[in-house]
């Protein structure tokens, strides 16, 4: 159901919305619909699983870190209508919805892991007052939601420290405050920066099919005042061979535990060509999107997209032959030796990740206590 919906104006600034947003009075989470923009602004209320799910999976919602929270006020929302008096029959309702929503995309780890810390929630409260878990479950995802917020700075905190005022900075699809709840991961530094006055100069790559560094990352970064030149995603070369390029920093759905990372399509060949033109990549993720469970990149199910993304999406007329085979996966592994360090909110990772990543972790349990 669309509640607001206007067209872009000169002083109407994407930066002013929240991308996802609890309404409990109604029942309902509120997103931007990102399938829209930067043409126009959608404010879109979800109150049902169906809903919730389509918008997960048809990328009205996206981001690791956004899923998540949606995910966590989603399970919220669909808990708190049942009509179950006791645990048993709440519980097994609930892990129902629970597997539902989690179908919804297979490799952004985040997804699983706020419901997961959903059903933590759940569970630690086995027994007891229904009404008081709902209310339980509503704390939980409320605190998701603001622990974002919070991990996204600490990530611009450490990124920051990885350049200098001036540099030019790569970064490929949208991690930006679309994929999270403010700042986001690949941009906070920039958006840190820019409030220092850094005055960094970003290139934005397009990321087909989908167009998400277009659409999304260019327009938050150019309403946000940030120096951005869009570039399609084969002249990534070009500007690193130019010597335009200091730093790469990109987000991600799933680190594994050997530090290959699962990102938008084609930042494997960002990181290749960084490589080779010696351009340190950074990659920023929560630990929240750190899966300690996946040994290797080789383990992370790659989510497979539909052919029209490909044949005739964004064209007024298909551009391609009736009937070819298309191969059109949303995300690809960058190999943990392309990367120069993975930024986290309790610091930077670095090679051998085997051992770093173990260490950010105790950081975090010693720190936060989970």
């Amino acid at each position: 159901m669309v509640i607001h919906m206007q067209q872009k104006k000169e002083n109407d600034n994407i930066m002013n919305y929240d991308t996802v947003r609890l309404d409990d009075e109604n029942n309902a989470i509120i997103i931007i619909d990102q399938t829209k923009l930067p043409g126009s602004i959608e404010l879109i209320a979800l109150k049902t699983a169906e809903e919730i799910w389509d918008a997960i999976y048809l990328l009205r919602v996206r981001g690791a870190p956004a899923i998540g929270v949606a995910a966590a006020f989603g399970i919220y929302l669909l808990a708190k209508q049942s009509s179950a008096s006791d645990y048993d029959t709440f519980h097994e309702e609930f892990v129902k919805q629970k597997e539902y929503l989690d179908s919804a995309r297979p490799t952004a780890v985040n997804l699983s892991w706020a419901l997961n810390r959903m059903q933590g929630v759940l569970e630690a409260h086995a027994g007891e007052d229904v009404s008081k878990i709902k209310g339980y479950l509503k704390a939980e995802a409320v605190e998701i939601w603001q622990e974002d917020i919070r991990v996204c700075k600490k990530i611009g905190e450490y990124g920051l420290t990885l350049v200098k005022p001036g540099d030019g900075i790569l970064t490929h699809c949208n991690a930006g405050q679309l994929a999270t709840s403010k700042y986001g991961t690949a941009t906070a530094p920039i958006y840190l920066g820019e409030e220092k006055g850094y005055h960094f100069k970003v290139f934005a790559d397009e990321t087909r099919p989908l167009l998400q560094g277009a659409r999304l990352t260019a327009f938050e970064l150019q309403s946000s005042g940030v120096d951005v030149t869009l570039i399609c995603d084969n002249m990534s070369a070009t500007v690193m061979k130019n010597g335009w390029v200091n730093a790469v920093f990109v987000g991600c759905d799933r680190v594994a535990a050997n530090g290959d990372t699962a990102n938008k399509i084609g930042t494997s060949v960002v990181a290749a060509v960084a490589k080779y033109y010696n351009v340190p990549v950074y990659i920023c993720a929560p630990t929240s999107t750190i899966d300690l469970n996946t040994r290797t990149g080789a383990d992370i199910h790659i989510e497979q997209r539909p052919a029209e993304e490909v044949t005739e999406m964004w064209y007024k007329e298909r551009m391609a032959p009736e009937g070819v085979k298309v191969f059109n996966p949303a995300f690809d592994v960058t190999d943990h030796e392309l990367i120069a360090g993975i930024v986290t909110e309790y610091g930077i990772a670095r090679a051998p990740y085997t051992e770093s990543l173990q260490e950010i972790f105790k950081k975090r349990e010693q720190e936060s206590g989970r």
